[in-house]
């Protein structure tokens, strides 16, 4: 298989520190997103790093981890750092990015990905879903993404993007897809973002995707019918471990 897919992790985080090892069901959240991507069945699966607690956490549940420097700006840059440990002869064509905290992961969003950018010969693949929620909406935590017009492959709604941003758009409403933060690589895509400065609209909108748009990438989405639950806070940990209760 040519796709090697990497979770980056680390322990920092404003609303939830320690995330990653937060206890579901007795075990790390961390190790619940590594066995929903091994599920994928689509190659190897490594935990990216920033501490040696979450690789010792990942190791002692069976998984792959690598540390990696905890000063990269981005989880991106995670990414691309532990592929080039992990893979230094470049055997691996794809590189999947699955967020740490999303231990409700449905493992096909990842053979979607590479469905997409396998076909569309995209630079990047990720995925969105609609959403009507007048919340949603009008929530700038909640990324909107402006989709091209659709075409089905093999019984899968894709289509190109053409913006993201915090902002509820395109105007009307009616259109609205909620942008999910996974993402499959080229991996010479991947290194040539990693390798640009941030981006005007980037620094704008706090979005890295559009380092990638302004660079003249494509980005190709897969539309899907149902969100991972992201955990960002204490109530989106309560939410998990009820979710994947036993």
């Amino acid at each position: 298989m040519s796709t090697l897919t990497i979770i980056p992790a680390r322990m920092g985080s404003s609303r939830l520190p320690g995330k990653p090892l937060a206890d579901i069901h007795q075990l790390p959240m961390i190790v619940h997103v590594l066995r929903r991507a091994q599920e994928a069945d689509i190659g190897p699966v490594w935990v990216a790093c920033a501490e040696l607690e979450i690789l010792e956490a990942v190791e002692t549940a069976g998984g792959r981890a690598i540390l990696t420097d905890p000063d990269l700006p981005s989880g991106t840059d995670r990414v691309r750092a532990a592929a080039d440990k992990i893979d230094p002869n470049h055997k691996y064509k794809k590189i999947i990015n699955v967020q740490g905290d999303m231990p409700t992961l449905d493992p096909q969003l990842l053979n979607h990905l590479v469905k997409t950018l396998d076909h569309n010969k995209a630079d990047w693949a990720t995925g969105a879903v609609a959403t009507q929620d007048v919340r949603e909406i009008a929530d700038p935590n909640v990324v909107k993404v402006v989709l091209a017009e659709s075409q089905t492959i093999e019984g899968l709604e894709t289509a190109r993007a053409l913006y993201f941003s915090r902002a509820a758009v395109p105007y009307g409403g009616n259109s609205v897809f909620h942008h999910l933060g996974v993402y499959a690589y080229q991996r010479t895509a991947l290194e040539q973002f990693c390798d640009r400065p941030v981006s005007r609209l980037e620094r704008i909108e706090r979005l890295e995707q559009l380092r990638a748009l302004e660079a003249g990438m494509r980005i190709d989405v897969a539309v899907v019918n149902s969100a991972p639950h992201g955990v960002d806070t204490q109530e989106d940990l309560d939410r998990a471990r009820i979710l994947l209760a036993p």
